[in-house]
């Protein structure tokens, strides 16, 4: 991964004065030492074990004296010009905490990529979505969404974020380790009335799947516990039990429909996992829901839209976000 695309990240991101860190979650093969050989230009922070995707961060970040920070995964090639954009919206727009850029897939590189598309939402139960991309079906790139929109969560895999924003926040969730730690970020900013937005004039390819691939149990376990926590963190008092209410429910449909239509065992005892331990550790977050609620500046926020998608999806078969109603 290095190799493929770190050298396009140093070449058109250096002349927009930006330098480039490479942080190291104790890695186990010669990361390193191809790095000092190869680019060294870049600047190394070694991680003194493996943190995770989300304190991972927190750990490098804290060692970066910097305006802004550009968290970028190791599997996005980037493209001439592409951090400019990003930039000059932020200087402009002061009450701008976050943005992205268009996400496209590696592996077609005319469609969207799945972790992020052209900008992030959720329903009222806490299910994300995408401009581009509503669970499975991801829509092809024809310029539909090249609007710049505020959004509520930008993707992690190419997410720039004003420093002290990201302090103030209280970062990543190291506890999430990995998997819905940046729509949880984003939607913290969004409360306390920072904007979130995608920037489509700038676009990166993402090849997706890094972390864990798609049908790993403990994809499904950390989607689901983290996404659980999220709700939790974040939802006003006025809507958290129904909210609950509604995803214990559904939770256990989707478990089941795991096993009887994807004949995955896996998934199902994924699923049952992440509520038992949402169960054990909600009382870890009593006092985080507190302060979240406490910075509430009590504005609207649009971009967590008043509908369920799984009823738009399943039952109106509205598959696009254009199509959403």
């Amino acid at each position: 991964m290095l190799r493929q695309y770190l050298g396009d990240v140093i070449r058109y991101s250096v002349d927009d004065e930006a330098v480039v860190y490479v942080a190291d979650n104790a890695s186990t093969d010669d990361s390193i030492e191809l790095l000092r050989s190869e680019y060294p230009q870049c600047r190394i922070i070694e991680l003194e074990k493996n943190w995770g995707f989300a304190e991972g961060y927190n750990k490098a970040l804290r060692q970066i004296d910097a305006e802004y920070y550009l968290l970028l995964n190791s599997d996005i090639r980037v493209t001439h010009h592409w951090l400019q954009p990003l930039v000059e919206f932020m200087d402009v727009h002061q009450d701008v905490a976050a943005c992205q850029p268009k996400l496209l897939s590696m592996a077609d590189t005319d469609s969207f990529e799945y972790a992020g598309a052209s900008g992030g939402f959720i329903d009222r139960y806490g299910y994300p979505f995408c401009r581009g991309r509503i669970f499975d079906t991801v829509e092809r790139d024809n310029g539909q969404y090249d609007t710049p929109m505020s959004i509520l969560w930008a993707t992690g895999a190419a997410l720039l974020i004003r420093s002290a924003d990201y302090w103030k926040a209280g970062g990543l969730d190291g506890r999430f380790f990995a998997h819905n730690e940046e729509i949880d970020l984003c939607w913290r900013l969004r409360i306390m009335g920072r904007k979130i937005y995608c920037i489509p004039e700038s676009y990166v390819y993402h090849v997706g799947g890094g972390t864990l691939p798609k049908g790993n149990p403990m994809k499904t376990f950390l989607n689901f516990r983290n996404n659980l926590t999220m709700l939790y963190k974040n939802l006003p008092d006025s809507e958290l039990r129904h909210v609950m209410r509604v995803r214990w429910f559904l939770d256990y449909l989707a478990a089941f429909q795991m096993l009887i239509l994807g004949r995955n065992l896996g998934d199902l005892r994924a699923v049952f996992r992440a509520r038992s331990a949402f169960k054990r550790w909600r009382h870890e977050f009593a006092q985080d829901r507190k302060k979240i609620q406490a910075s509430s500046a009590h504005t609207p926020i649009p971009e967590r839209l008043p509908i369920s998608i799984l009823w738009q999806y399943y039952a109106k078969g509205h598959k696009t976000f254009t199509e959403l109603s």
